[in-house]
């Protein structure tokens, strides 16, 4: 017998597992399908959000339909973070290119599986009740709900570290290669999807450092980390390269702060309920469920640390150049709904029972009526969402006011040079009009919105045309101050006149003409 068989055979029969059973694995199938389908159902509602789209979105839709080579020679001068999922969606809009569909679904796939893995590592660690309320929680959370239907990587990276999550707890509790090796590949398709997905990684390792852990699993786990790592640093420090692009992001705005500050609160509370410690809620605290020994890992320490520890990594490191917006740590979701789920167990079996009749059916009705009621609740929130005045503009919405303002001809400003990004997935509505700053075209260019001419020629572009639209930011924005920005700004103020100003979501469409031709 090999050492590592005897250590296998040593770990189980410290911490026995008795495989499932035919009647086992129904009720495991249904954690899981319960919350996945629902997720599936809640984020195809209203997927195409009014056929609109977003500036971000817009940048995955227009990059995703260049060649491979483009899309490589594109990583190397801006976006490598986000490389893996451009290649992931160019495969998906080359097999289908269904629009808004293609553009949202591979999102919605990927919430409704995390859904079903939050699910089944709630079961893990507190029973089938706990883990189907748990998945069910997550696929309510509006954060969730809001990215699910989002053509970027946050859903995909969510889901990678949901699935992760639960390799992690099964290895903990029945290591094997397999289940490690397996933990580590998820993180680094995680990693690969968003760099900041390495956060969920330490946060296991802070569960690990809170729980009585074996020596010989903390090094089973520091090999994982380990490859991860190694695995992953190339794109990290690559991507380090590209810092600037993420320059404009800020400290949080108050009502992120207050967003940040309750959701906190409400894991803090919840894991202090669930360490009320009654006779009932032990086995979320220990680790203990129905038919099973002792899990070395509980509840309130896998979640806190996933919940918490992501948002202050950012913040604390937001102190030198800000880095936080909540769609970067997604997946700390997924320790809340862990959290609300354990409280809301633990308080329905605090209540006391009458003496006749189902008490533990009526404890399972009792939590799905909340589920209910908490979806009736969420309804406002959900409708909202599926509207583009969810998001911070509405490039369809712009696109369409620019071609009722314009007439074929005109010449068109981006006001900063970055608003390009409205225009890339219309190119039709934009096709009649020329473009005065372009020197080369984003795809001529391998970058995503192209590069501008020099501020002499933009000035005398400018003077060449006699009715001119140009796209803006929302009023109050800050005037960017490079010198090209600023000839635009100062040769439309000097030599023409506004004709008309329609504020659209996110943007300003201004049609500016010389005197005698509005």
């Amino acid at each position: 017998m090999t050492s590592g068989t005897r250590d296998h055979a040593a770990e189980t029969a410290r911490n026995p597992r008795v495989p499932d059973t035919p009647g086992q694995r129904a009720p495991t199938m249904l954690v899981f399908a319960l919350p996945s389908l629902l997720a599936l159902a809640l984020n195809l509602w209203g997927i195409t959000r009014e056929g609109s789209m977003w500036r971000d979105e817009s940048v995955t839709y227009q990059v995703a339909h260049r060649s491979i080579p483009e899309i490589w020679s594109l990583l190397h001068h801006v976006d490598a973070v986000h490389g893996a999922y451009y290649f992931l969606m160019h495969a998906v809009f080359s097999i289908w290119d269904g629009g808004l569909w293609a553009l949202r679904l591979p999102s919605v796939l990927a919430i409704s599986v995390c859904a079903g893995f939050v699910a089944l590592t709630g079961r893990r660690l507190a029973g089938n009740r706990v883990g189907t309320l748990s998945g069910l929680t997550f696929a309510l959370i509006p954060l969730v709900q809001m990215y699910a239907q989002e053509g970027r990587s946050y859903g995909l990276v969510c889901a990678f570290a949901g699935i992760s999550t639960y390799l992690f707890v099964r290895a903990v509790d029945t290591p094997s290669t397999r289940l490690w090796t397996a933990y580590s590949a998820t993180l680094v398709a995680a990693v690969l999807l968003h760099e900041f997905a390495v956060l969920c990684l330490l946060s296991h390792g802070i569960t690990l450092a809170m729980s009585p852990i074996s020596a010989r699993i903390r090094r089973q786990w520091i090999i994982a980390a380990a490859v991860t790592v190694a695995v992953t640093l190339p794109l990290v420090l690559f991507s380090l390269g590209q810092s600037g692009q993420v320059s404009w992001i800020g400290m949080p705005k108050p009502r992120e702060w207050l967003v940040i500050g309750v959701t906190t609160a409400i894991g803090l509370l919840c894991a202090k309920v669930v360490a009320g410690r009654s006779e009932k809620s032990e086995r979320i605290v220990t680790g203990r469920f129905e038919g099973s020994e002792r899990n070395p890992l509980t509840l309130p320490k896998l979640s806190l640390p996933l919940l918490i520890f992501p948002t202050a990594a950012l913040l604390l490191a937001s102190l030198r150049d800000p880095v936080y917006l909540d769609r970067y740590v997604l997946f700390s979701q997924i320790g809340l709904a862990l959290l609300v789920a354990a409280a809301l167990d633990t308080l329905t079996r605090r209540v006391p029972k009458p003496s006749v009749g189902n008490a533990k059916f009526r404890e399972t009705w009792t939590l799905f009526t909340f589920t209910l009621l908490a979806f009736m609740a969420l309804i406002p929130v959900t409708l909202q969402m599926r509207t583009p005045e969810s998001r911070k503009d509405d490039v369809a919405a712009i696109a369409e006011t620019v071609r009722q303002t314009s007439s074929d001809g005109d010449g068109i400003l981006y006001m900063p040079a970055r608003r390009r990004e409205w225009a890339l997935s219309y190119v039709k509505d934009y096709a009649p009009l020329k473009d005065l700053a372009l020197r080369d075209s984003p795809v001529e260019s391998t970058t995503l919105q192209g590069t501008e001419l020099p501020a002499e020629e933009i000035r005398r572009n400018i003077l060449n045309s006699k009715r001119i639209v140009a796209l803006m930011d929302p009023k109050g924005q800050p005037l960017d101050q490079y010198p090209e920005e600023t000839t635009k700004r100062q040769t439309l103020d000097q030599f023409f006149t506004e004709c008309s100003r329609t504020e659209v979501k996110g943007a300003q469409v201004v049609l500016y003409a010389r005197p005698g031709h509005c």
